[in-house]
């Protein structure tokens, strides 16, 4: 028994499974030119699953967010390191776009984030996906700086960050 985290326009958004695994592989395969290996999708499951949540519409997976934990330097100017969660990858299948389910996934993997001590998360997002960007900067997300040529087809990625409080 899966417990839903939150509700919206029909679609049920909750901590992914091992058994949800296959259908967040191939939602990533059909939707985004970035991929990886089955053992990585684990990994993160394992790492924090409070960040790692899936959308689900009449029993089928139909979008997903894995995010991950790390140490590094605050993308808002404080001294030191801090504890970041990293937006590895957020997607939902085409014809389920629209109707609020990344925004609903959003605010559950930054509460996944928020719920392990994180001070802030980041990701990154191609400058010419305007309906994301969109909606990281509605959700509080600053751009901090524009990575050059960040993904494989040379396309320049924004990277967006927001403060935890």
């Amino acid at each position: 028994m899966q417990i839903v985290l939150r509700s919206v326009n029909g679609y049920s958004i909750r901590r992914c499974s091992y058994d949800d695994l296959q259908s967040v592989i191939d939602i990533n395969e059909k939707t985004l030119p970035e991929h990886y290996t089955q053992y990585f999708f684990e990994s993160l499951l394992r790492e924090i699953p409070e960040s790692f949540i899936v959308a689900e519409f009449e029993n089928e997976i139909v979008g997903y967010i894995m995010c991950k934990l790390e140490f590094g330097f605050s993308n808002f100017r404080k001294l030191g390191f801090v504890k970041k969660g990293h937006v590895v990858s957020i997607s939902i299948l085409q014809q389920h776009r629209g109707k609020k389910i990344g925004e609903a996934l959003m605010l559950e993997g930054i509460n996944g984030v928020a719920s392990r001590k994180g001070d802030e998360i980041y990701l990154e997002v191609r400058t010419s996906n305007l309906p994301a960007i969109s909606l990281y900067e509605k959700l509080g997300f600053q751009t901090k700086s524009v990575l050059k040529s960040y993904y494989r087809d040379g396309e320049d990625a924004n990277l967006m960050a927001l403060e935890l409080s």
